[in-house]
């Protein structure tokens, strides 16, 4: 039976607090449980004050088999970071802007960029598969989508993990590849219907939206829009074309993070958990704080909404 623990972003007290509460014990550094098994849904650095802790804690369980883990897109960005693009020498695969350095800086300073331990790093992130589809369950970052599953079957190994020489394609923008691993770590994005338009947070045009791709009901552009709530009021409320949306059988349960979600956690659908409760997070309502959330399966396939486990994150 396995406990499938959230986004950590480098908040390993709290991730600590929550095996303990799950009643894993640590035993020379490794932590495990008699009977179960952690899985992790990816984006273990980036953003917060324990990020080598604890990629040191969820490795050590995947190697010695206490645990399972996924690849989440801080994962996926920092090998690309840190790779050169063999097509452009002495460029690397993620372009070291301003934006991008300033997202993944955090990481650079607590691992030391270049150094032994940041090359063992990178050397795991690459061991992470895609997903997981096990007997029972499924498990992926951001999103289940049957055709980018199939798009990127020709860039994997047996054990869903990147291949080495298929690096470079995945992360050159406007490839079918690219689609589809954005898709699966980041969630699924569509365009707006012609001669529509918002702004994101720093005020650049976009004529894509990221989408609640588990909704059902209800979908039109706006339901389902993940944007600024000062733009919801800029994205039509024209159904979205059924053959857009991967939808969700529901013949197993699917764990996903990604999402920074808040409020008390529970099932988006009978099927489909986020796990994401934003343990990184800044800007809450009142009397709202940040939480690391598990769900504890016990082989169910409709998903219970006392399953769900956390810790909070107090400063």
């Amino acid at each position: 039976m396995y406990d499938l623990i959230g986004d950590i972003h480098g908040y390993a007290t709290p991730l600590k607090q929550l095996l303990e509460t799950l009643g894993y014990q640590e035993s020379q550094g490794l932590w495990s449980h008699p009977e179960r098994q952690v899985i992790f849904l990816g984006d273990f650095v980036d953003r917060g004050p324990e990020q080598t802790e604890t990629v040191r804690i969820a490795r050590a369980m995947v190697e010695a088999g206490t645990a399972l883990a996924v690849m989440g897109n801080h994962e996926f960005n920092a090998v690309a970071w840190a790779s050169e693009d063999p097509k452009r020498p002495g460029e690397p695969l993620r372009a070291h802007t301003d934006k991008n350095r300033h997202q993944h800086q955090a990481y650079l300073d607590q691992v030391g960029e270049g150094s032994a331990l940041h090359r063992e790093h990178i050397a795991w992130f690459k061991t992470l598969p895609l997903y997981l589809d096990l007997d029972g369950l499924r498990v992926v970052h951001a999103c289940w989508d049957p055709k980018s599953l199939e798009s990127l079957d020709e860039h994997l190994d047996d054990q869903q993990c990147i291949l080495p020489d298929a690096w470079p394609e995945l992360t050159r923008k406007d490839t079918p590849a690219y689609e589809a691993l954005e898709t699966l770590i980041k969630g699924l994005e569509i365009s707006l219907p012609a001669g529509n338009e918002f702004l994101d947070k720093d005020g650049n045009p976009q004529h894509n939206i990221r989408t609640r791709w588990w909704e059902l009901e209800g979908i039109t552009y706006r339901d389902l829009a993940m944007v600024p709530a000062e733009a919801i009021h800029l994205i039509p409320h024209d159904p979205i074309p059924e053959d857009l949306m991967p939808g969700y059988l529901g013949d197993k349960p699917l764990f996903v993070g990604h999402y920074w979600r808040s409020g008390t956690p529970e099932p988006l659908t009978p099927h489909i958990a986020c796990l994401d409760y934003s343990i990184a997070g800044r800007d809450f309502e009142p009397g709202e704080t940040p939480k690391l959330c598990a769900y504890r399966w016990d082989g169910e396939r409709e998903l219970d909404v006392e399953k769900f486990m956390w810790v909070e994150r107090h400063e």
